[in-house]
Formats: structure tokens, sequence, C-alpha cells
């Protein structure tokens, strides 16, 4: 029986067939994430535990004779036609804009790109916190790179697929989404320095089980709210430097710092500078309870961060609140926290093997009870980065 990415990838080639009538010369597929813990540390420079899961975005491409980009979105049923000669963001078939993000990124480096055919076929939920906006331009630089036959150094390559969604779809994300979803390993989690981009392999313990909940409650990662936390976290930044000579970001704060600083800040701006600064705390002690296998430490540390999600930096809802609650009240769940940018989305579990499917049957039923929303839920396995299948 085909894996998840593997079946995944037979598909799309054979809607590929369908659409284009000729055969894919590659087939690309780069995972959706889960970041376990460590949120909206990434802009700050700080630290994130990310997994790729088993949940993809799948590309198949063959080149053309013409300077245009044929795109076909399966899951929406949409079809875009782009040229390479004027790359520019769409209202229209919006989604396309982060495969022209990244061929327009490629050209600004002196890249030569031919014209495509490409597929787009995706498992990772959308609006879900999954990050299927990282997996399709992991994907699409990947495709582009095999079909012209470049060769630009991994961390290049995701410095790009972030550039294209800062600077061209206009979404202020750090790189923990893209680094996640082409260098991920199978089992295990990366711990992650977003300023250095160095990373750590963090294996997760045999005999747990990540079920992501989707809360079914969508809100756009472009949205204004999103954008002013990370304005937010730079007007800490501005005042701090006046009595912490030297810090660039809130990574290079410590909780001590900045309780002794309180009271030069606006308690808004306060409150977000101690998520953060509590956050990358939590990070470093995640990496330390998973590798001395202590699962029930890591949980609590989820449950804090989840917490200061939703009080410090007020990016939880409501739905997600219940998720997590369910999740405190169910035998054998580790912890529990939103996942993602937050303002719905999803929550990642950590749960033991035993009882995972209580726990999904639990969700099924009392989530839409006191939600009155269906809730998506996925039993994950941790897979590898993207892959690239020439045909």
């Amino acid at each position: 029986m085909d894996s998840p990415r593997a079946a995944l990838a037979r598909q799309t080639a054979e809607y590929f067939r369908g659409q284009f009538k000729t055969e894919p010369h590659v087939v690309v597929t780069a995972p959706g994430r889960v970041n376990l813990i460590g949120e909206h540390t990434d802009y700050n420079d700080g630290f994130v535990l990310p997994a790729a899961i088993d949940r993809a975005t799948a590309i198949a491409a063959s080149p053309r004779s013409d300077r245009n980009l044929v795109i076909h979105a399966q899951n929406l049923k949409s079809t875009m036609m782009l040229s390479l000669a004027d790359l520019t963001p769409r209202r229209t078939g919006a989604w396309s804009n982060y495969v022209a993000g990244v061929a327009h990124f490629l050209r600004r480096r002196g890249d030569n790109l031919a014209g495509a055919n490409m597929l787009i076929n995706s498992t990772v939920p959308r609006g879900s916190g999954l990050s299927s906006s990282a997996a399709l331009e992991v994907a699409a630089a990947c495709t582009f790179i095999s079909l012209n036959g470049l060769t630009i150094p991994d961390l290049d390559v995701i410095v790009l697929c972030q550039q294209a969604e800062n600077e061209f779809v206009g979404v202020q994300c750090g790189i923990m989404d893209q680094f996640i979803s082409y260098l991920g390993k199978k089992n295990h989690a990366l711990r992650i320095d977003c300023r250095s981009l160095e990373f750590l392999q963090v294996p997760i313990p045999a005999g747990v089980r990540l079920l992501i909940c989707d809360t079914a409650v969508r809100r756009s990662l472009a949205s204004s709210e999103y954008n002013r936390r990370r304005e937010e976290c730079d007007a800490g930044v501005s005042v701090l430097s006046r009595h912490l000579p030297g810090i660039l970001k809130l990574r290079d704060v410590s909780p001590g710092d900045l309780a002794r600083c309180e009271s030069f800040l606006d308690q808004t701006v306060y409150r977000r500078c101690r998520h953060v600064v509590t956050e990358n705390a939590r990070v470093e002690d995640s990496v330390r309870t998973l590798r001395a296998g202590d699962l029930s430490a890591f949980g609590q540390l989820m449950y804090e961060s989840h917490r200061s999600l939703r009080v410090d930096y007020e990016v939880s809802c409501r739905e997600l609140d219940m998720v997590v609650d369910i999740c405190m009240e169910s035998d054998g769940v580790l912890g529990a926290r939103m996942t993602g940018a937050g303002f719905g989305g999803s929550v990642v579990c950590c749960v033991r093997e035993e009882a995972v499917e209580v726990l999904a049957a639990r969700l099924a039923r009392d989530y839409p009870a006191i939600s009155g929303r269906q809730p998506g839920i996925h039993v994950c396995s941790l897979e590898d980065g993207v892959a690239v299948e020439p045909r």
C-alpha cells in the first residue's frame, strides 16, 4: 500500500495527464507542518520546534515552449495563465501568487525560467494553521529548480520562499514554515534558530501520536491582526533598546530583563513581549524534556504556551480554547495548544498512542455540540521534507 505522500504523488500525476494530455516531467511533494511549540517567535529571531506531517502539497509539471505558466489548482478547480514577463500579484486567482512569487524571485536572482504546465494537488487543509502556503511555495520552488536544471543551496531556496510570501503575497511570516517543509525529518521535530538558521533534529519518543484538530474557523494570515502583532513586537524592541543596549529583536531579551523594563512599556506591548520571551524559553525547555523522554513535562509546556498565546498574545479564539479544554479533561492527553498564526485554525494534541482514538471520538462528539462546527481531525505521522521525483 502506498504511503500518503506516495499516493498523493501518483494521484497528482494522473490528474496532470488528464488536464494537460501529456506526461509530467517531475512530481514534487512538500509537506505541511505542525509547530509543536514556539509560536510567533520566528519573526522575532527566536526559536521554534516544528515537524513536517504526512499532509502535503504536490505539483506535477512539464516544460512549455513559450514563456507562460499554466497552473491548474485541482482542489479549487481553477486554472490561471501567467506570463513570466509580467509576474505581478493578482487579485483574481490569488492562490497563484504563491507560485508566481517564487518564480519572480528566482528570475530576480538571475535564473532563466522556461514556461511550464503545472498541476497543484494538496491534502493540507487550507486556512487550518498547517501551512498550506509554505508547502505550496516550497513545492513550486523545487519544481522550477528541477524543470530548469538549477543548482541553488538549500538555505537560499528556503529564504527565497519566505521572501515570496513576505514581499509578493504580502504576509510578514517568519522563516519556520518554509524551513520545515524543505528540511523536515521523519519522526523528528526540528529546533530551529530563526536568526542563525542553525537547526537541531529532536527525536519524538515512541508511544505518542500527534492529533491535529482543525476547528473549521478560518481567518486569512494576511489579516491586519497578524501584521499588527509583528508591529507591536517591533515597538517593544524600540523601547527596550533604550534600556538594554545591543538588542536587535525580542530574542535578545531575557525574562528578567523584560520584567525590569515593564514600567517603560505600554501594557499591551509588554504582554506581547512577555509571550515571545517566555515562549523562547519554553522551546529550549521542550528540547530538553523530549531528549530526556519526559513527555509529561513537555505536555505541560504545551498547555503553558497556549495560555500565553490566549492571554498575552491574544491570538486564540473561543473554538481553539474549547478544543484545548476538552484535551485537558481527557485521559491520555499529554498536552495541547493552538498551532499556527491563530485567530482560528488548528490545535495540536500530544496523545499517548493507546488514547488517540478515544480523543478523536470525543472531539468529534463534544466539539460540534458546544461550537456548532464540525472539526477536521487528523492523526498525523511525522515525515521528511520536500521530495522531488523526476519522471
